[in-house]
């Protein structure tokens, strides 16, 4: 099941359930779409990959399978993953 991690993990912007500006990588990593635009450059800094939009969980659906409360921040600070 696909964690709804509740926050953009660069710039700490609540991402609720039906969030349309929340992206996530393939590790579920979650930004708003203003940093992975103007900040991350589409690339995600915790692991290389690429974002695609997060999918929407039906309202009917959330009481049964809930988003997480666990807010993921990055405390190094966010900005362009660099090169190995």
């Amino acid at each position: 099941m696909l964690e709804l991690r509740p926050n953009c993990e660069c710039c700490d912007k609540d991402l609720p359930p039906g969030a349309t500006d929340a992206l996530i990588c393939t590790f579920e990593c979650t930004f708003c779409a203003d940093c992975v635009d103007n900040v991350l450059g589409g690339v995600c800094p915790n692991c290389g990959g690429n974002f695609a939009p997060r999918p929407i969980r039906p309202a009917a659906k959330l009481s049964k399978y809930p988003p997480s409360t666990k807010r993921v921040l990055k405390a190094e600070g966010c900005g362009p993953r660099k090169a190995a």
